[in-house]
This record gives structure tokens, sequence and C-alpha cells, in this order.
């Protein structure tokens, strides 16, 4: 019975002291783990949406790329990261959804070991080439890696685009070649040498290079034209029907993040994106804003995983 008394002394002290923390929080600065290359989409974005939330805080608020392994190793840090709403992750469709069934072993659950926070945004993936390429659609890629294959490499500098060419090879049934690049940076800066001739990556990383006329657009992956690249066809509109490819990006925190922090973060963040110079922002980077409950973010990333696993699966898709 003493031993008894004690646990439940101890756990209440320690929900008493969790319930104050969160009172009184942020009391320091916090860091948001990025798991993708500085520069990429997802980083830009983060960095200009830490920056808007900060300002409501109080506290600053500091990004930590973290790359490798598809954004499982800035993920998996993020998992073991304490609880207490100071280390936030960035996730993704790949970090959160797609990885699962692409990787044999991962180290991390998505829906287990992370407290979703809010949606961030949805953007389609861009095809493009260098503009010095006569190619000027998806079809024509397609062409050309019939007549011939090495020809047609494609730059993939994230798990989404790996998925985009995967699915492109099983709907046109065509020997397409994707090479693996840590970050968007690294991708960008071989096509523009003409060392690759196609890259697939977000409409933020690319949109500079094609309003300057450095890139072309070759198609986007949402299955109706999108409004972040106007007059851009889809591959579906080109000839490979069924193909949809939608990335995302979510705030998470590690699982038992107590939900008086999750609730301020939440609130903050969809402040930030009821603004409308903030969604003119980031419609500009290239993201669709959303915001919403963690509950909406929770059951958006079930239906996910349930629209995805069967996919991949059927193509039998594999990173590793």
């Amino acid at each position: 019975m003493r031993f008894l008394n004690f646990i439940l002394t101890a756990a209440f002290a320690l929900t008493t002291s969790m319930a104050a923390n969160a009172q009184s929080y942020p009391q320091r600065p916090i860091k948001i783990i990025v798991a993708y290359a500085a520069g990429q989409g997802t980083d830009i974005a983060t960095r200009y949406l830490a920056a808007q939330m900060s300002t409501d805080l109080g506290q600053p608020i500091v990004i930590e790329n973290k790359a490798g392994a598809g954004g499982n190793l800035g993920t998996e840090l993020a998992k073991q990261a304490a609880p207490d709403g100071y280390t936030l992750t960035m996730g993704t469709n790949a970090t959160h959804v797609l990885n699962q069934y692409l990787y044999t072993r991962l180290p991390f659950d998505p829906a287990l070991d992370f407290e979703p926070i809010a949606l961030v945004g949805t953007f389609p993936m861009v095809m493009a080439v260098n503009a010095a390429s006569p190619l000027t659609s998806a079809a024509e890629l397609v062409s050309l890696a019939q007549r011939s294959p090495r020809s047609a490499d494609i730059a993939m500098p994230s798990t989404t685009a790996r998925l985009v060419v995967e699915l492109l090879k099983d709907r046109a049934s065509v020997p397409l070649f994707g090479v693996p690049y840590k970050g968007s940076a690294n991708a960008v800066t071989d096509l523009l040498g003409g060392q690759i001739p196609a890259i697939v990556d977000t409409p933020t990383a690319l949109r500079p290079l094609l309003a300057s006329g450095k890139l072309r657009a070759l198609a986007v992956t949402s299955a109706q034209p999108s409004g972040l690249m106007p007059g851009v066809k889809t591959v579906a509109e080109q000839g490979f029907s069924d193909f949809e490819v939608v990335a995302w990006n979510a705030l998470y925190a590690p699982r038992g993040t107590p939900q008086a922090i999750i609730n301020i973060l939440n609130a903050a963040l969809n402040k930030v994106l009821a603004q409308p110079e903030t969604r003119q922002r980031l419609l500009e980077l290239g993201f669709d804003p959303a915001g919403g409950s963690p509950a909406r973010l929770a059951a958006f990333a079930v239906n996910e995983r349930r629209k995805w696993e069967p996919v991949i699966k059927r193509a039998g898709i594999q990173v590793d």
C-alpha cells in the first residue's frame, strides 16, 4: 500500500508539473527539425512559418536540418527528443506516410511516435528540364526514354520524387531511371549543368528557376491542373491515366507532449496560416495553405496511409 501511495503521489506530482510547464510554455527557444537539406521546399516554408510563429509565441524558433535516409534520420531524432514542446519536426507525406512502406526497417512509427499539431499545406510535384532541352512535356520525356533510356534520367531529391518516377514507370511501362539526390540544390546544379536531363521536385524549390526561364515545367503531378503552376498540364492529362501524387507538410511533436502545449502550438500555427500575407507568401512558395485541428491532421494521415499502402505494394516500390 505504501508503495502504491508513492507511485500515485509521484504520478500526481509529474502531472501537476507538466500542467504548470504547459501553462507557462514556452519559456525558451523552440527547435523544429527539418529532415531535409536546407533550400528544399519543406525547409524554405518551415523557416518562413517559424519566423511568424516566434512573434506570437514570444520565443525564437530555430531550424535544424538533419537530412538523410529519405527523411528518416531527422524524424528519428525528433522521436527521441523530450516531449516538452521544445523540439518539433516538420513532417511530410514521405516521413509520416510513404516511408513506412518504402523502407523495410523504419526507426519510428509515424502513427504512434508523434503527436499531430496541424497540417501546414499541400502541393503537387513538378517535372522540369533545363530550358535548353527540346522536351516540352512528360509525354515527350517518356517517348525519349523509349527510344534511348539513359537519355531520360530524372533527378530525385526526395522520397516523393522517387514515388513520382516509379509511378510514371509503372503507368507508362517505360525504362525511366531515377537518380537519388540528398537535396534540391545539388540536383538543380546538375540539371543546369547538363549532367542530368530532368528533375522531379516541389514547386517551392523550382519556382524561382522556372520564373527566370532557366527551367521549363513539363507537368504537375496533381489529379487536376494546379493554381500553383498555371498553364502546366498534369501527367494524367498527357495520357497516363490514374496518376496523382500530392505532397504535404505537417507539424508534429514527439509522443507524450502535453495536450495543452499541442493546443498552444496549434493555435499559433493556425493564426499565422490565417493571415492573408502568410497565405499569399505560401502560395508564392508553392504551397496551398491548410491548417486545422490536430484531429484533422490525424484523420488526414490515416486516409493517406490507406491510399498509398496498396499503391506502393502493388507497384513493388522499395527503397532499401
